[in-house]
């Protein structure tokens, strides 16, 4: 698959194991990873590194395997689920960071220009979680608000 700003190909991503149950190596319970996933959540911890913190320091090799549905769900079933995805949020962050660059850095017009692709895979993404009605209908990112909604 080719990337989308730039004229390299690309790799795929890492191939998943072709069991769906738990390994038996796995030495976390139930109970205690479901404690633990809903005490991160609630701190404030992305879904991403909730699963990099399970499977780096709880030896979590699959947790859809362990719990029986995606993490996604899973916070969604226990109501500690954020307002707004998080490959959402991270993209606004990043956004926040370079448009504050180009700020202090008016003649940084490579910078500018990227800031023009993240902003435009924001809008993709924002028109994609508004037709699965994961966002309003009538939300839409602008620069200036974007810097209150990340803090």
């Amino acid at each position: 698959m080719s990337r989308l700003h730039s004229k390299k190909k690309g790799k795929a991503g890492t191939k998943r194991p072709k069991t769906k149950t738990a390994p038996e190596w796995s030495n976390i319970k139930l109970a205690q990873m479901k404690e633990l996933i809903i005490k991160m959540s609630k701190e404030g911890v992305p879904q991403t590194k909730i699963g990099l913190i399970l499977r780096d320091q709880y030896s979590v090799a699959n947790l859809r395997a362990h719990l029986g549905m995606s993490l996604k769900v899973f916070l969604k079933k226990e109501k500690v689920a954020p307002e707004y995805p998080d490959d959402l949020l991270s993209l606004i962050k990043k956004a926040v960071r370079m448009n504050s660059h180009i700020k202090t850095s008016k003649n940084d017009t490579h910078n500018s220009v990227k800031l023009g692709h993240v902003e435009s895979k924001i809008q993709r993404l924002v028109k994609y979680y508004s037709s699965k009605g994961m966002l309003p209908a009538g939300w839409k990112y602008e620069r200036e608000k974007a810097a209150l909604l990340v803090k």
